[in-house]
């Protein structure tokens, strides 16, 4: 009997110890080495976190984002109300920012997305990317290239962005 029972209980961690090593590992939290965003990762960008909204002529923008127009709004939208952690935004953290006036003259929309993976190690790893409306990434009608990239506008958003650099090139936030 004594012998039965010490087989049973054996037997029972043997089976414990076998379930629990083919458990599955949740790595669902962990960050992503490299996020490459899709159309799809804009989607719905106007339901986002509203985490700024600026009005009128901002001369440090000079020309980008209407920064010349005194009608313009700029509203600032990021995905699942992102923030800092430890100093730098995580990998896969999204950012649109929506410019327009009540002339619809302006109605601009762009977007920065943390890549990781050392893409754009001299701009924190951001990619930069103009986007249609709906959220998909825009194409130059010139080239028929996908407007996105480290030196998207000939560096123009990296030049303007590494003013806020101790920020990890956001400004916004």
């Amino acid at each position: 009997m004594k012998k039965s029972f010490i087989f049973i209980i054996l037997l029972s961690f043997t089976v414990l110890a076998f379930l629990q090593s083919c458990k599955k590992d949740n790595n669902d939290q962990q960050t992503p080495a490299e996020y490459i965003a899709t159309d799809a990762s804009f989607a719905g960008f106007m339901s986002w976190s509203l985490d700024a909204t600026n009005q009128g002529a901002d001369p440090a923008l000079g020309g980008a984002h209407a920064g010349n127009d005194s009608t313009v709004t700029r509203k600032v939208y990021f995905k699942n109300g992102q923030s800092l952690v430890n100093g730098s935004y995580p990998v896969g953290t999204i950012i649109v920012k929506h410019s327009d006036n009540p002339a619809q003259s302006v109605n601009e929309f762009t977007a920065m997305v943390k890549r990781g993976n050392n893409f754009n190690a001299a701009g924190g790893d951001w990619e930069w990317f103009m986007l249609n409306s709906d959220g998909s990434i825009a194409v130059d009608a010139t080239s028929g290239m996908a407007m996105r990239g480290a030196n998207l506008m000939n560096g123009m958003c990296i030049g303007c962005h590494q003013g806020a650099s101790s920020k990890d090139y956001v400004y916004s936030k």
